[in-house]
C-alpha cells in the first residue's frame, strides 16, 4: 500500500516540516498537516488539507485526529516532525518554563498523538510512524539540558511504541538529524559553515524510506542523519 497514502503531519509548514509534506505530496499522497496556525494555502495542492492544532493539548490532539478518521477514515503514516529548540543556560540556570517547554513541545506533543493515532492503526492492523527527534538525544550537549533530556525521552518513547505494536507490523522509528541547514538555524548561527549542516530535503527523503514499505522491517530504530558535523 505504498501508493495513494492518507499521511499525517505535525509541524507542517516549519522549517523541516514544509519539505517532509511536499515530498510526501510529490509521490501522490493526501497530506493533513497540523500546526497551530496553517492554512490550507500554505501549499498549492489539491491533495493537501490544513487542520490546525496545539499538539501540547490533548483534547486538542484528540480533536485533531477524530476530525483526521472522520474526513478519510484512516491514517496510514503518522509523521511527527512538531518540536522546538532552547538553550544556551547550564541546568543551575535553566528556569522551569523553558524546562516545560521543551517536555512540551518535544515530547508531551508526540505523546498524545501516538496515543491518539496508534489506536486506529491497530485497527488498521498497519502503520508507519516517524518522529523527528536530534542527535542531542543520543549525544547530549552543554548547555541545552532541557532540549537534550526532551529529545532523549522522545526516543524512548518511540523505541516503547515499536514494542508494544510490532504484532502488527506498525513500524515506529525514530530520525536523527544533526543542525539542519534552515532559514531559522541560519539567522541563529550567520557564521556558521553551512555547508556543514543537513539539508532538510534528506531528511524529507530518509522520512519517505522509513514510512515506506520498503522499510517495513525496520522498527525501534533511531538512525542518525549527521551530515558533514563533525
Amino acid at each position: 500500500m505504498d501508493i495513494n497514502r492518507i499521511v499525517l503531519v505535525t509541524g507542517a509548514k516549519g522549517g523541516l516540516g514544509s519539505f517532509v509534506t511536499e515530498a510526501f505530496l510529490a509521490l501522490g499522497d493526501t497530506v493533513i498537516g497540523t500546526s497551530k496556525s496553517i492554512q490550507a494555502s500554505d501549499f498549492a495542492n489539491a491533495r493537501f488539507a490544513a487542520m490546525p492544532s496545539d499538539l501540547t493539548d490533548a483534547a486538542s490532539t484528540a480533536r485533531l485526529v477524530d476530525c483526521v478518521m472522520q474526513r478519510f477514515q484512516r491514517i496510514d503514516t503518522l509523521v511527527h516532525v512538531m518540536g522546538g529548540f532552547s538553550g544556551g543556560k547550564p541546568i543551575a540556570e535553566t528556569d522551569d518554563a523553558t524546562w516545560d517547554r521543551m517536555m512540551d513541545l518535544n515530547l508531551r506533543s508526540a505523546f498524545y498523538m501516538l496515543r491518539a493515532v496508534i489506536p486506529h492503526m491497530r485497527n488498521a492492523r498497519r502503520g508507519r510512524i516517524a518522529v523527528i527527534a536530534s542527535r542531542q538525544a543520543v549525544e547530549p550537549g552543554a548547555n541545552i539540558a532541557a532540549y537534550s533530556a526532551s529529545k532523549a525521552a522522545l526516543v524512548a518513547l518511540v523505541k516503547s511504541a515499536a514494542l508494544e505494536n510490532k504484532d502488527l507490523g506498525i513500524a515506529v522509528n525514530a530520525i536523527l538529524p544533526a543542525t539542519m541547514n534552515t532559514d531559522a538555524n541560519r539567522k541563529s548561527s550567520p557564521s556558521a559553515d553551512f555547508s556543514k549542516w543537513v539539508p532538510p530535503e534528506d531528511v524529507a527523503d530518509l522520512t519517505v524510506f522509513l514510512t515506506s514499505d520498503a522499510a517495513a522491517q525496520i522498527t525501534g530504530a533511531a538512525i542518525p542523519i549527521y551530515g558533514r558535523e563533525a
